[in-house]
């Protein structure tokens, strides 16, 4: 699944550490988030949206060749 969180972070100005810390997560999961090594449970996926003031679907893109 492809996401949008690492330009919508860095439009911000936010390290991967404030953002983890505004999510209650660590950096290396914000990391793996923006890497695509990891996709996130769907509250914290929630989190992020609305942290960013937009919807899951805006920030997370499910790849069409799956």
């Amino acid at each position: 699944m492809r996401n949008d969180v690492r330009r919508l972070r860095t439009a911000q100005e936010l390290s991967q550490q404030a953002l983890g810390a505004a999510l209650g997560v660590s950096r290396q999961t914000v990391n793996a988030i923006e890497q695509g090594r990891y996709d996130p449970s769907l509250p914290l996926a929630i989190r992020i949206a609305r942290h960013f003031g937009t919807t899951v679907e805006e920030v997370f893109h499910v790849d069409d060749d799956t």
